[in-house]
């Protein structure tokens, strides 16, 4: 289970500076790597928690990613 955060995690990293890098979002390298991480620590305790998602926690962490990505950007514009 603590190797599966980790896992997440370097994953969640790698999906946002590949979304920044292919020009998906245009948040900053950091602020992408931010997000991603948020959403996969917070998808990872859900799993935990409910029992929600996929099987493999690394296609648990790319969905995550990828909807971190799409949320919160939206959500902090005017």
């Amino acid at each position: 289970m603590f190797l599966a955060l980790f896992s997440s995690v370097v994953i969640a990293g790698i999906v946002g500076y590949l979304a920044e890098k292919t020009g998906f979002t245009q948040n900053g390298y950091l602020s992408s790597i931010i997000i991603c991480v948020g959403g996969a620590f917070l998808f990872h305790f859900a799993v935990i928690m409910f029992g929600i998602g996929f099987r493999a926690p690394g296609w648990n962490a790319i969905a995550a990613s990828i909807g971190a990505l799409i949320i919160v950007p939206f959500h902090w514009r005017r």
